[in-house]
């Protein structure tokens, strides 16, 4: 039997914001997220500067593997979230941003806020009334409760209510 992976999140939301935003322009793009195909796994790759091992990550039969694109543009991914379906939430694995929407040079704002508001969209449909949970690096929860509001429920564990969710999903994915 193979090991489950256990990994503390690091992703920094930088900005919550309606798609995700060029930096530069200050443009707004909107966004799509679709399951993370082995044909995309060309490009993501730590020989790329993406940080995790994504194709064993997409091999793990508990994980459903997303890829956020913008629109028009769905060869480019912007970020990718690991998640496991729960019969009562949606358990985050692992969020990244690529590695052109990282630190000082970034080229898009609002990727990690993104990933995240479609975990919560997730679950209000499979039933999880919008609860998403993760575990946090330690020096990020404080981030996460502030900007996401975030409930930090000990050790690393970092939870989303309905409410947090609801914002989150009215934000990024308007009807």
């Amino acid at each position: 039997m193979k090991k489950s992976t256990k990994y503390h999140n690091d992703f920094i939301i930088d900005r919550l914001t309606n798609s995700i935003t060029n930096v530069i322009s200050g443009d707004s793009f909107r966004t799509e997220v679709s399951l993370l195909s082995q044909a995309d796994l060309k490009t993501i790759e730590k020989k790329h500067g993406w940080l995790f091992d994504w194709k064993a990550e997409l091999k793990l039969p508990d994980r459903e593997v997303y890829k956020l694109t913008i629109v028009n543009n769905l060869n480019i991914t912007q970020g990718i979230i690991s998640l496991t379906i729960k019969a009562d939430h949606v358990f985050a694995h692992l969020v990244e941003n690529a590695p052109f929407n990282k630190g000082k040079g970034k080229l898009y704002e609002g990727v990690a806020g993104n990933l995240i508001a479609f975990a919560c969209r997730l679950s209000f449909q499979r039933g999880g009334e919008g609860f998403v949970s993760f575990h946090s690096k330690t020096n990020l929860i404080d981030h996460y409760v502030k900007v996401l509001n975030a409930k930090h429920c000990g050790n690393h564990l970092m939870v989303l209510d309905t409410d947090a969710a609801k914002s989150l999903v009215d934000k990024y994915f308007k009807s």
